[in-house]
């Protein structure tokens, strides 16, 4: 079992980790922005549950297979980077919430419960705290049941932090609705999406 430190120590992190700014966080309050909390909440759970998968399955042996070939680390790590620039092009190039009609059928829709779980799996900051959670906070005399730990403490926590930065989204949307200030916002939340890949790129990870 888990010691009562350990695990309060645990539950800090994936607090500290999952309240403060990343690509899921960022990507939710823009969501929350331009569709509301209810059409948000399959992208909410998606980032949540997709992120316990991973990090169940980390614990597994993916981990063990970027160990042994370094390789699938770089191209995952460069595909990962690729990804999120394209994500923040669509986010700057997103059109004001006047103007539906015109926007392209991509741009009109949230993430979907799939595809915010796929996610996961290119989002370096959801990497970082997966390994981090399964490296450092495992028990060594029971890893596996360390590793359902770990995860049940992630679910518990991970859902109402990010949570809290779609209703962020959501909150700021009635100061959004002159076009030119949007468009403003728009870019703002993409070069903010782009500054987290600092460390991912410059970082040596």
């Amino acid at each position: 079992m888990m010691s009562l430190d350990l695990l309060a120590a645990l539950a800090a992190f994936a607090l500290v980790s999952s309240i403060t700014p990343g690509p899921n966080n960022l990507m939710l309050m823009t969501s929350g922005t331009h569709f509301g909390f209810r059409r948000t909440v399959p992208h909410l759970l998606g980032v949540s549950g997709g992120f316990v998968f991973m990090t169940l399955m980390i614990g597994l042996g993916v981990a063990g297979l970027f160990k042994a070939f370094p390789v699938s680390f770089e191209v995952l790590k460069w595909a990962s980077v690729a990804y999120l620039l394209y994500l923040a092009w669509h986010i700057a190039t997103a059109p004001p919430l006047s103007e539906p009609a015109d926007a392209p059928e991509l741009d009109r829709k949230p993430m979907t419960f799939f595809q915010a779980t796929l996610f996961q799996w290119v989002n370096p900051k959801a990497w970082t705290m997966a390994l981090t959670a399964v490296t450092v906070y495992a028990p060594k005399t029971n890893p596996m049941m360390g590793l359902v730990i770990i995860a049940l403490v992630f679910g518990a926590i991970n859902l109402p932090m990010v949570s809290l930065w779609t209703l962020m989204g959501v909150q700021m949307r009635r100061f959004l609705s002159n076009p030119q200030i949007q468009r403003t916002f728009n870019i703002v939340a993409a070069l903010l999406l782009v500054a987290t890949l600092y460390p991912v790129v410059f970082g040596g990870h």
